[in-house]
């Protein structure tokens, strides 16, 4: 690991807790190894309950005098941590490709995107202002104001951890939170780098904490802890739920971005040759590993064979391989649980009728590379059409009219992000409408933004991350009324 970056101090191997770098109690630690080729990368501490307490006390003990510092203040330590990850952008990369598995050009995009999200809450917090409220009985005002939640907790997944964190942080700083962030056992060098450049920019202690290890005593710590008053949560549906449950009795504010069954709907009227590129970007990125990527490719009859065509050419330019190489443009899977999963379904799909186009089995290369794999033939019985892929499989079903597609689109309990590729303006206000689904994308495949709401409807969780919103999660509304007003 060392020998690959240029700054060796941005491998840390012990959790940030109260601006100190600390290790486990029992000084246990947890491998964490390179999804291209299974070598060891390193150890990170195995916390545990005590250390998550710690983690949590100190937040808090962090809010008072944070909470208290101007929203331009807090945008000045925002300002220069963007200004520290650009400048250290190709270590990063690196370092993420390594734990990850993603190519290069694929990491530095998304440390860019995630960087992104420090400006623009930077400056969103120095407008969110309160309101005079209009007069609603004489000699009487009322007056609101936002006010910063207290302690908030990330809990981050594995598979875009340099831009799920400045999402969830950025917000939670600007507003005035103090935060602690738990990553993802497979993932937590890119988090701990981004704590040495939070140290590095003087972000005071006990405000940006991460602790690494054993997710169920820490994440108990957090869900029942009075003192974290936000827990943000993005991972499955399953552990959402649970975690949701557990936040109950301590009624914290908690946002879930959780599973997704993304359809991506082809009409007639579609550029076939844009509709296939925005599939293949929005498909095949980080290996078909992210939420928001199409699950079920929904063709019309008419365009079928043509957009078929245009896929395949598309995965055969495809070239699997170690991220670390300049001609990779797929890496591996994260891990031989996610290379078994993703074979399953497809097995699964052939049994029912589904026709294998291209791929279809583990790659060659062996270890958690999976071919790139093309289906026809999808059919609501498969578990393809039900379960969340997370792997670079597309799945292609024809339909017949507009009403159909809706239909197809929203026979799933997920509701994360949906995408149509039409030229009938119309048809995008009623696909707007009829689609069940937190986003829709319209001849357009990439929907996070800094500035905009990201965020899913019904088995897909609730809250939302980014935009105005995404700071408003991180604040409450407290009323005053002011009375006596009238003239003595």
């Amino acid at each position: 690991m060392h020998r690959i970056l240029q700054d060796k101090s941005l491998f840390r191997p012990h959790c940030l807790i109260n601006g100190l770098w600390c290790d486990a109690a029992d000084k246990s630690v947890i491998e964490v190894t390179n999804p291209a080729n299974g070598k060891l990368l390193g150890h990170v501490p195995n916390c545990g309950e005590a250390e998550a307490r710690h983690a949590v006390e100190s937040a808090h003990a962090a809010f008072e005098v944070w909470q208290a510092k101007s929203p331009q203040e807090r945008g000045a330590y925002l300002h220069a941590w963007e200004q520290a990850i650009h400048a250290n952008l190709e270590d990063l990369a690196r370092l993420l490709t390594l734990e990850e598995g993603k190519p290069l050009a694929e990491a530095r995009a998304e440390i860019l995107q995630g960087a992104s999200y420090f400006p623009w809450y930077a400056e969103e917090a120095r407008r969110v202002s309160g309101e005079v409220v209009p007069t609603f009985r004489h000699g009487t005002q009322a007056l609101t104001r936002h006010a910063p939640l207290g302690v908030a907790a990330a809990i981050t997944p594995w598979n875009f951890p340099m831009s799920m964190i400045p999402r969830k942080v950025a917000p939670a700083l600007a507003a005035g939170c103090t935060a602690i962030v738990k990553p993802a056992g497979a993932t937590p060098y890119s988090a701990l780098a981004l704590a040495e450049l939070a140290v590095r920019v003087g972000i005071p202690a006990g405000v940006f904490n991460v602790i690494t290890g054993n997710a169920g005593a820490i994440g108990a710590v957090i869900t029942s802890s009075p003192l974290v008053r936000k827990l943000s949560f993005t991972g499955s549906t399953p552990v959402g739920r649970k975690l949701a449950a557990q936040c109950g009795p301590t009624l914290k504010r908690v946002s879930l971005e959780l599973g997704g069954n993304a359809p991506f709907i082809v009409f007639d009227d579609a550029d076939l040759d844009q509709a296939a590129a925005m599939a293949m970007g929005n498909k095949f990125r980080n290996a078909g590993q992210t939420c928001i990527c199409a699950n079920r490719f929904l063709v019309h009859k008419d365009v079928l064979d043509a957009f078929v065509r245009r896929l395949l050419h598309g995965i055969r330019g495809l070239h699997v391989g170690d991220g670390l190489k300049a001609d990779t443009t797929m890496g591996p899977l994260i891990d031989a649980g996610a290379v078994a999963h993703v074979d399953a379904l497809v097995r699964d799909a052939q049994e029912k009728g589904a026709c294998r186009v291209t791929g279809g089995q583990p790659h060659s290369l062996g270890g958690n590379f999976y071919e790139p794999t093309l289906l026809t033939g999808l059919r609501p019985e498969m578990r393809i059409f039900r379960e969340e892929i997370f792997g670079p499989v597309a799945a292609v079903m024809s339909f017949e009219s507009e009403e159909e597609a809706i239909a197809l689109a929203n026979d799933t309990e997920y509701g994360l992000a949906s995408y149509v590729c039409t030229r009938d303006m119309a048809r995008v206000w009623r696909l707007w409408q009829g689609l069940h689904f937190g986003m829709v994308g319209i001849n357009d495949a990439a929907l996070a933004s800094a500035e905009t709401p990201f965020g899913g409807v019904k088995g897909s969780g609730l809250g939302r991350e980014g935009g105005r919103e995404g700071l408003l999660e991180y604040m409450e509304t407290h009323y005053a009324l002011l009375g006596g007003l009238t003239q003595a």
